[in-house]
């Protein structure tokens, strides 16, 4: 371990010290800025409405008391009432600045209704129930919001940074690119960055979704910072992130507002605010459904000129009508379960970016995937070498790797990772003087003598002749397996062939598996590689359609079919390269968007850790938000169609009806969360 973090070790009052100043800031911010009504916190309306019951009570209690005086109850009544109605009265009176009708507004003028005709018991029973209904689901609704919510507090406000040798605190907003910040054991990781020293195990289930922490260690020699996504898991730390065991050092690569962790929240906030297909509707229900209730109300209101009837008994009937007909549950019947469905997924490492996407994803009848990087590893890795005649496959694997070693091509790192792995401690004497030879391969000296290392034509044009016939079989043979592989030639001989493959993904076949005993019609895979790799990676993990050597263009056109021959499609892709299939599709799905904004802007589902098996997931969440949707519209249009018959005849009167009536609206908020507890 370096000098540096030695010195973290030795300075545990420092640090003991930094977080007492963390945690005295972080109480005296809160003590600042009281929240809820006169401070007393976000249950006040909880807090009025146990109030409001409690003077109900009391005033049945000395209603029904022979001894009591009569204006007593009342009093009480009165009270009960002005407690259950301070939030009703500040939400209406805003909705009617506004020029809008809110419910509040209806459950108000019931209670004052009720009031006129000398209802005191009903006026507060009314408020009493409508006030406790709402602090309920407030408080139910707050369950799926600090799901989300809680994100903003994963970053923490101060960050120990290294100048000119010395420990310095500083808040993360002065953190620049390039900074070294020393993150001690256990702690909350301040900043995106690169691990430089030091190695520890990284819990990054708050951002990734991931059950297991992931272990870090260093990567000195990165140094292409205007591309981040291209670092491995191993190398790349994430702000929010919580440390393990070990001290690690990072360099800072992104400033505290442009983090993975900063762009999440923007975009989930954002995700709360978008409305899903069935919010618009009863969203524009409600809008003409509220002025003919309204009109409904004002009508009945007249009846004892039709019927044989008091005004006082027509009147009371009215309000009756009017707490039935209240589409309280219908209003919060979708968003509910849309907040809390996109909570769940948040846990789970799934951003949903809005309730249109939420209901879309269980709709899908087929699945196209890009294959590099969804369906396989993103990066090739060697997989044969195969030694010709009495060449050993140690000297070849030298050969390869020495030479290999020089190019920065991506299958040469691959052949380089994979050889010295295998090589072991085996000296590899260094090659020199690399030559690209364009579509054919590469040219080096190793040793004193020549090596080629390319395709058949390379050779073909080398030797004047076709390749041995053994080569090139054993070639056509890797080929239609879906391998890339070369021939590598010393001097005048040929030494053998080296291959390499970007394999499909562990989880690749059981998630597709998965996805078919779902009901998925299609799986297709979109390729630009050629139509063998394309069939060779299909048939390991149960491809439906495998598609290759197609463009950009070529993709939008797949989708385009597909969603004519089946409806909705979703389209699962890196967000950057598959950027206009992804929008032309019902559901735009990004792979590891923790690691590229562009996934993240693009996608209108984000898997957040580079996790295909979160797809069955986040379809099953989908299906089982959609059902939970439905039945909670059912509950709340059931309970207006009973109740609304009920009070116009006369059977039941406003308390069975404010039962009733707030009792539905409980029950489908109650239904919605249990999305919160969603397993597949």
């Amino acid at each position: 371990m370096n000098n540096n973090t030695e010195d973290i070790q030795s300075k545990e009052n420092l640090e003991s010290n930094i977080s007492h100043k963390n945690n005295r800031k972080a109480q005296l911010s809160q003590n600042q800025v009281p929240s809820g009504f006169l401070g007393l916190g976000e249950n006040t309306e909880l807090y009025f409405a146990i109030l409001s019951g409690v003077f109900w009570m009391l005033g049945v209690v000395f209603y029904f008391s022979i001894s009591a005086p009569q204006n007593i109850s009342t009093i009480l009544y009165i009270t009960g009432a002005f407690f259950g109605g301070i939030f009703t009265f500040q939400t209406a009176g805003k909705a009617l600045l506004q020029g809008e009708f809110a419910i509040d507004f209806l459950m108000l003028f019931a209670a004052v209704g009720a009031a006129i005709l000398e209802k005191w018991g009903e006026a507060s029973l009314l408020l009493f129930l409508f006030s406790l209904g709402h602090a309920l689901e407030h408080h139910a609704m707050n369950r799926a919001k600090k799901s989300i919510s809680a994100l903003y507090n994963l970053t923490p406000p101060l960050a120990l940074i290294q100048r000119k040798g010395e420990l310095i605190e500083i808040h993360i907003d002065e953190l620049e690119v390039g900074n070294i910040i020393v993150v001690k054991p256990n702690s909350n990781i301040a900043a995106d960055g690169v691990v430089i020293k030091g190695s520890s195990a990284v819990d990054q289930a708050n951002i990734t979704g991931e059950s297991l922490p992931i272990a870090k260690h260093p990567n000195e020699n990165w140094q292409n910072e205007n591309d981040i996504s291209k670092l491995l898991p191993e190398h790349r730390v994430f702000a929010g992130t919580i440390n393990g065991s070990g001290a690690l050092e990072v360099k800072v690569l992104k400033k505290a507002q442009d983090s993975t962790l900063a762009r999440l929240i923007k975009l989930v906030k954002e995700a709360e605010e978008q409305k899903s297909p069935t919010q618009h509707l009863t969203d524009k229900f409600e809008k003409y459904y509220v002025p003919s209730v309204l009109v409904v109300v004002v009508l009945l209101m007249f009846a004892f000129l039709v019927l044989d009837e008091a005004f006082q008994d027509s009147f009371y009937r009215a309000m009756s009508v009017l707490i039935a007909a209240s589409p309280c549950a219908l209003a919060i019947s979708t968003p509910s379960a849309v907040l809390a469905g996109i909570a769940r997924a948040a846990r789970q490492g799934v951003l949903i970016k809005g309730g249109r996407p939420l209901e879309d994803l269980g709709e899908i009848r087929a699945i196209a995937f890009d294959k590099t990087g969804t369906l396989t590893e993103g990066r090739p890795i060697l997989t044969h070498a195969i030694p010709f005649g009495k060449i050993t496959k140690s000297h070849l694997l030298k050969v390869a790797v020495s030479v290999e070693a020089l190019s920065d091509h991506p299958l040469a790192a691959a052949i380089v990772i994979g050889g010295k792995k295998e090589l072991g401690d085996t000296p590899i004497p260094k090659a020199e003087n690399l030559k690209s030879l364009t579509a054919r391969g590469i040219k080096a000296y190793w040793e004193g003598s020549v090596v080629h290392i390319g395709n058949r034509r390379l050779f073909e044009e080398l030797t004047g002749a076709d390749v041995p016939e053994i080569i090139d079989s054993k070639m056509q043979e890797l080929e239609e397996e879906g391998h890339t592989s070369m021939i590598i030639h010393q001097d005048n001989e040929y030494l053998g062939i080296i291959a390499a493959m970007d394999i499909a993904r562990p989880e690749a076949a059981a998630t597709l598996d998965a996805l078919k005993k779902m009901g998925i019609k299609r799986m297709v895979m979109l390729t630009g590689d050629n139509q063998k790799v394309a069939v060779a990676i299909a048939k390991s993990i149960g491809i439906t359609d495998p598609l290759g050597s197609l463009f950009p263009e070529d993709k939008v056109n797949v989708i385009d079919q597909l969603k004519q021959e089946l409806g909705n499609v979703a389209m699962v892709g890196d967000g950057v390269n598959d950027a206009p299939a992804m929008a032309r599709s019902t559901v735009g799905i990004a792979m590891g968007a923790a690691g590229s904004d562009v996934a993240l802007e693009t996608a209108d589902i984000a898997l957040m850790a580079d996790r295909l098996d979160n797809l069955p997931f986040a379809i099953g969440l989908s299906r089982k938000a959609k059902q939970i949707i439905k039945q909670n519209l059912i509950i709340s249009l059931g309970m207006v169609v009973l109740l609304v018959p009920l009070t116009i005849t006369g059977t039941i009167a406003i308390g069975p009806a404010v039962v009733g009536h707030e009792g539905s609206t409980l029950l489908v908020v109650l239904n919605a969360l249990r999305l919160l507890k969603y397993k597949i």
